[in-house]
């Protein structure tokens, strides 16, 4: 059961097939150079991402040149994990309907080599709604393919707070 409206859900569909990556800058501060007074003496480039997902999708995305160019030239890119890395989802009828998430461990090494995430610049977050798709075992799997990749993570009770 979902808690979107219908009309909503409906718009899924359009969207996926025909994403846009369109909008104005309406609504945003202004550029945080013009607001901090001194001007930091070293910067950092921060990219961030949404969702990191094979629910909708077993092959790997396409990506345009000019994000993969800005993703690969950051120096940290902060992304949600939304789907559990599973070699064999347990929840198998939930992952065919799509209403549970599931991917591969490959198939995340895929798409961040494609879209120009380098991996031990990249932190990913636990702490989503399908992160439990896949059972406790499907978390844990999780979390030891993210270590077998070099990717940090944040999100877990594992070691309590975030720590720098």
């Amino acid at each position: 059961m979902s808690n979107y409206p219908l009309s909503y859900k409906l718009s899924w569909l359009p969207r996926f097939l025909k994403p846009s990556l369109g909008g104005d800058r309406n609504g945003f501060a202004a550029a945080a150079a013009t607001l901090m007074v001194p001007t930091p003496t070293q910067t950092v480039r921060l990219a961030f991402i949404g969702d990191l997902s094979a629910v909708a999708n077993r092959r790997v995305p396409e990506c345009d040149p000019a994000i993969a160019a800005l993703l690969a030239s950051a120096d940290l890119v902060v992304g949600n994990c939304e789907s559990p890395i599973v070699e064999r989802p347990s929840a198998v009828a939930g992952t065919r309907l799509g209403t549970h998430h599931a991917m591969s461990e490959r198939f995340l090494a895929d798409a961040l080599a494609d879209v120009g995430i380098v991996r031990d610049r990249l932190v990913l977050s636990l702490a989503n709604n399908h992160i439990l798709d896949q059972g406790v075992a499907g978390f844990d799997e999780t979390v030891a393919a993210l270590k077998r990749l070099g990717i940090r993570t944040i999100g877990t009770a594992a070691g309590g707070p975030v720590q720098h």
